[in-house]
């Protein structure tokens, strides 16, 4: 009998799964590197208007506004990174839905959990990252930040004058303005200084003065060739006396040794220390990076896009969902703080109830297509 050459029918591969992994990956950093700048800026320029606001008022020297902005900086980047990472997600696969790319994914043999690898891939990294920031350097960024001030606030009331502004002293009522500093000569030029002695005004200026410190360790502020003013206000009797030397004791300022909040101790201080608020602070660092995987698995079914309701919607359900749940965070740090409810609770129980939540609207949206491809 004669040979026919028999037909086999060709079962579809899917594609590549690396090429398409390494492809999701690339979009996705895409997308996280522009939203973690923008979130960046912006919280950068509130703290930069705060910290500027506290120079003007006084509270705050200008040369230490750029340096505790870094360091607040430093302290919200876990957060942003968290914020980032959800919307990178999110905002591309929603992407993916609109343009239609997922029809063309899943007619190729891609289905809805073949997108867990590729987020995790870019999530994992991502996710190391906050939690060495919130366990270790936002901690200590907290802690360099407040002795930082304190050494601020310890400078006495010339070392913290600001050549062109006027300076209220802290503790004696007088009132200095330094037009300019020689900087490595330890000399000033135009000075005005104003202080109030048992009821009268007195008011120096000289074009020259340094700074001198006496044998026993009491600083001064020497003016040289100036001229002094002295009187009461609304009368005319002002006396008028010039010099050609004028010595002003400069008082020493005590660092003032405050209360050293939760966020600036250390991880390790916490773990040895277990109060109650002490746990509570340490469920909410470690709670950072759990929240953050969770959230960018749960973008996957969160960027599925219903076009008969609306192309926003599934935006403002993931918006709802993430306040919702960095809510619940905060107020069960509140009640592990409070002693209402114990550290493993607290952390594992919002953590729990939000992977629930994953595994469901995964099911969901797996059953959603199982059922289409039945009615086909």
């Amino acid at each position: 009998m004669p040979d026919y050459p028999q037909t086999h029918r060709q079962k579809s591969k899917p594609p590549r799964t690396g090429i398409f992994h390494r492809a999701l990956v690339r979009e996705f950093a895409g997308m996280g590197v522009p939203v973690f700048a923008i979130l960046l800026g912006i919280v950068v320029l509130s703290q930069l208007i705060r910290l500027l606001g506290e120079s003007v008022s006084g509270a705050l020297a200008v040369d230490g506004v750029l340096a505790l902005l870094g360091f607040s900086a430093l302290n919200y980047l876990p957060v942003l990174l968290s914020i980032s990472l959800f919307m990178s997600v999110l905002l591309t696969l929603t992407r993916s839905y609109r343009d239609s790319e997922m029809v063309v994914w899943f007619c190729s043999g891609i289905g809805l959990t073949r997108w867990i690898r590729p987020v995790l891939w870019y999530a994992l990294p991502v996710v190391c990252v906050i939690a060495l920031l919130s366990l270790v350097l936002s901690p200590w960024a907290l802690t360099k930040a407040e002795e930082f001030k304190r050494r601020l606030d310890s400078r006495d009331d010339v070392s913290a004058a600001t050549p062109g502004a006027f300076r209220e002293s802290k503790h004696d009522g007088r009132v200095y303005f330094i037009e300019n500093v020689e900087a490595g000569k330890n000399r000033v030029g135009n000075i005005f200084v104003q202080s109030v002695q048992h009821g009268k005004i007195g008011i120096m200026v000289a074009k020259q003065g340094l700074q001198e410190t006496a044998p026993n360790g009491d600083r001064f502020l020497v003016l040289l060739n100036g001229t002094r003013y002295e009187g009461a206000p609304g009368q005319h009797d002002f006396r008028i006396v010039e010099f050609e030397r004028y010595a002003m004791r400069i008082e020493a300022m005590e660092a003032k040794q405050g209360v050293i909040p939760l966020q600036s101790l250390s991880t390790l201080h916490l773990l040895r220390n277990r109060s109650n608020w002490n746990m509570a602070e340490l469920e909410w660092r470690l709670g950072l990076p759990l929240s953050a995987l969770i959230l960018a698995l749960l973008a996957i079914p969160l960027s599925f896009v219903n076009p008969r309701a609306g192309r926003s919607l599934n935006l403002v359900m993931a918006l709802v969902i993430y306040m919702l749940y960095n809510n619940m965070i905060s107020v069960t740090n509140a009640w592990v703080g409070q002693g209402k409810i114990g550290p493993v609770m607290g952390l594992v129980g919002i953590h729990a109830l939000m992977f629930a939540l994953m595994l469901l609207l995964f099911y969901r949206r797996l059953s959603v297509f199982s059922l289409r491809r039945l009615v086909r």
